[in-house]
């Protein structure tokens, strides 16, 4: 009986070092290797933790936080619209200037003026639509992981998830 509780004792204790040890690592990880978003993420909100240099987690709200290399935003990303973004452009087809949300609610407002008028809009989102529109009318829809020519003077961008 002896040897079985002194076998279940080292066993709990290589398991307790095996998951401690990569906890630890992380939290000593050299920050200048860490990606910028990653590292400004972490002096922004308070109680995470490195994974590695493109990875951070927080636990109180259970929340990961990853960069992806440029290969995975050129999969997701909609023309030069990065992933997850709302994108207007000055011209048709994606080219030219254009601005960008993160944020997704039901009234964006559209910079219009005679230096900027939207021709085109892309959804880099991967759910949901993006309407360009004029007041209640619909000029252009583009679909999540889509794009549209927008004709039309829009006042604003109404994105439904």
């Amino acid at each position: 009986m002896k040897k079985l509780t002194v076998l279940a004792a080292m066993t709990i204790a290589s398991l307790l070092t095996t998951m401690i040890t990569p906890l630890m690592a992380s939290a000593s990880t050299d920050m200048d290797n860490v990606h910028p978003e990653i590292a400004e993420a972490l002096s922004q909100i308070p109680g995470g933790v490195v994974i590695d240099a493109t990875h951070a987690y927080w636990a109180e709200w259970d929340m990961d936080l990853r960069v992806l290399g440029s290969a995975g935003l050129a999969a997701r990303s909609v023309g030069s619209c990065a992933t997850g973004k709302i994108c207007a452009y000055t011209s048709g087809s994606l080219v030219n200037m254009y601005v960008s949300w993160g944020a997704c609610s039901t009234s964006l407002p559209v910079p219009n003026s005679s230096q900027y008028a939207m021709r085109s809009l892309a959804n880099a989102r991967s759910t949901g639509y993006a309407q360009a529109r004029n007041g209640t009318t619909v000029l252009a829809t583009a679909n999540a992981g889509g794009w549209t020519n927008v004709s039309g003077t829009p006042n604003l961008i109404r994105c439904v998830l």
